[in-house]
């Protein structure tokens, strides 16, 4: 509890105006041995809505690399500072299927400093990895905003959405609760003020927890390997009441406007 704080102080410390790099770190940060506390996983299968059991769901490495990740984005020489960054796709690779019993060993880079039409995008790789065989990798792809770049996701064309086939209340709890199990407790998704600073009327949902929320209605459905792809679109103000639809690997989370639209494609 004490080092997520002190990682939160350093991401709040971090909206200082100051000069930084161009360029991105040239380290990867790494952490072996990482085993998984079952009751922490108990936990994040009860908020994200997944069955409990020792598979692990496809979005709970991406908690365990958290802290490597903070540690990362709140570097004196990363480029951007952490709060304020706008998670905008997620990629996550199942290379096989992944147990609560394995021992991991993590690893986190950042890599493709690029252009953006609203500003510049990186990529945050993290992968996992069981006696030296890789087991699952995640890319996060984040958006730091120019000056005069609008808030929110850019929506983009895609096909017409499936039919839905549920509906979600999600109550203003839900993000209080997903920082509890994931230490992402940037205050735009746990506090109304710390919302209203960075643009947002009401807190939004982590867009890791609509993820892992849509990826736990369709357990039973994945394959033992596969790729899920997401695009985050617009923020789920809390409380709020949520649409899912699937259809042909392809699913959607939507409300008056589009949340959430995704892929699974089997290996």
């Amino acid at each position: 509890m004490a080092a997520g704080r002190a990682t939160m102080l350093r991401a709040a410390l971090g909206l200082i105006p100051r000069n930084r790099p161009e360029t991105l770190p040239e380290l990867t940060l790494d952490q072996a041995g990482v085993r998984v506390d079952r009751d922490h996983l108990a936990a994040y299968d009860r908020v994200c809505g997944f069955r409990l059991n020792d598979r692990l769901p496809p979005t709970y490495p991406h908690v365990l690399a958290f802290p490597l990740t903070m540690h990362l984005l709140t570097a004196p020489d990363f480029p951007f500072p952490a709060i304020g960054l706008v998670h905008i796709t997620n990629r996550i690779i199942v290379h096989r299927p992944v147990s609560a019993d394995m021992q991991f060993d993590l690893a986190v880079r950042a890599a493709d400093l690029r252009p953006h039409d609203r500003g510049r995008q990186v990529d945050i790789v993290a992968a996992a990895s069981v006696d030296g065989e890789t087991v699952w990798t995640s890319t996060s792809t984040y958006l730091s905003r120019s000056s005069s770049s609008p808030t929110g996701a850019k929506p983009s064309d895609a096909d017409p959405a499936p039919e839905p086939q549920a509906t979600w209340r999600v109550p203003t709890r839900i993000g209080r609760d997903y920082a509890a199990v994931s230490g992402d407790r940037n205050p735009i998704h746990t506090s109304r003020i710390g919302a209203r600073l960075f643009g947002f009327p009401k807190p939004i949902a982590h867009g890791m927890w609509s993820l892992a929320r849509s990826l736990a209605a369709l357990e039973g459905r994945l394959p033992d390997r596969y790729t899920v792809d997401a695009r985050f679109q617009r923020p789920i103000l809390l409380p709020a009441r949520v649409q899912f639809a699937h259809e042909d690997g392809r699913f959607t989370l939507t409300g008056a406007k589009p949340h959430l639209a995704g892929q699974v494609t089997p290996a």
